[in-house]
Order: C-alpha cells, then sequence, then structure tokens
C-alpha cells in the first residue's frame, strides 16, 4: 500500500454528507475508505470470482483459465498485488490451484513485484501434468513451459499471444 500524502477535497451537501456517514457506518468504514473504496474498488472480488468460476467450470475450464489470465495481465503492479494478496478458496482442486499460482507467478513476474506468500504454501502437483496427450509434443512442452509453471510440474506452451 503507498503512503497518502495528497489531500482531496470535494463540496457536498447536508444530506449528501449524511447519506455517506451512514453508508460508511453500514459497512463499518470511515468515510474517507468508503468513499475511496466506492470510487476505486479492490479488483481482490474479481479474482476470487474468477477462481469460483474455475470450480463450477468443470472440465470446460479453458475459457475461465484464459480470462483470468487476461483479468491478470490487464492489471497495474498496485491493482495485481491487491487483486492476489488473499489465499486462494480452499476448495479449489489441487491442479487448479497450481495452474492458478503459477498464473500468478508468471504475472508477478512481469510486472517485476513480488508473487504472494501464499503461492509457496501450493505444493507442486506429484505427477506432470501437460496440455496435450501427443507424445511428441510433450517433449516440446517440457522446454517451452514457463518457469513458474515447470516448479509446479505443469507443462503447457505459453508462447502464442504469452497465454497460459
Amino acid at each position: 500500500m503507498h503512503e497518502k500524502t495528497h489531500q482531496l477535497q470535494i463540496r457536498v451537501t447536508a444530506a449528501e454528507k449524511a447519506a455517506i456517514q451512514r453508508a460508511a457506518a453500514r459497512a463499518g468504514m470511515g468515510m474517507s475508505s468508503w468513499v475511496l473504496s466506492r470510487v476505486l474498488p479492490s479488483r481482490q472480488p474479481q479474482f476470487r470470482e474468477l477462481c469460483q468460476a474455475l470450480v463450477a467450470a468443470g472440465d470446460d475450464r479453458r475459457y475461465t483459465l484464459a480470462e483470468l489470465n487476461d483479468f491478470l495481465a490487464a492489471l497495474d503492479a498496485a491493482d495485481f498485488a491487491d487483486a492476489v494478496r488473499e489465499p486462494l478458496p480452499e476448495h479449489l482442486e489441487h491442479y487448479l490451484a497450481n495452474y492458478v499460482a503459477a498464473m500468478v507467478e508468471t504475472a508477478a513476474n512481469g510486472k517485476g513485484v513480488p508473487a504472494p506468500a501464499w503461492a509457496d504454501s501450493v505444493l507442486p502437483l506429484d505427477e506432470p501434468a501437460f496440455g496435450t496427450p501427443i507424445l511428441g509434443v510433450r517433449l516440446h512442452l517440457l522446454t517451452a513451459a514457463p518457469p513458474a509453471f515447470r516448479r509446479r510440474n505443469i507443462f503447457i506452451d505459453a508462447s502464442i499471444g504469452d497465454r497460459v
């Protein structure tokens, strides 16, 4: 989080101020924090929703993974750190937890920021997982997979459009 060194003042009516105070109190927040949460919302809920969507997608999760990849790629470093600061949902299957952790680590590396601490707690897969059943392509994937994926025993090719 960045140190707050600037001030912003806005003019509101007495009724607007009272409405803001009530809304902030209902949310258990101070007025400034509440207003900032509305103007500059956290990206964390979107990340969690995409992780939840992976669970619901079942075997047809490639589109959700692509959406998650696009989401992570579009974030600046500060929004990225905010989005991924909380651990993954506990009910995410082990393969998907590793895949998402690898995506997050890869995005963090690309943004020049550290990966969240929770990523280290996701243990790598015991058996290798390949993005294809074709044996000849698997040999290629052993060297083409991004480092974070290889460390987690997931072998995919991200060379086309850098999409994992």
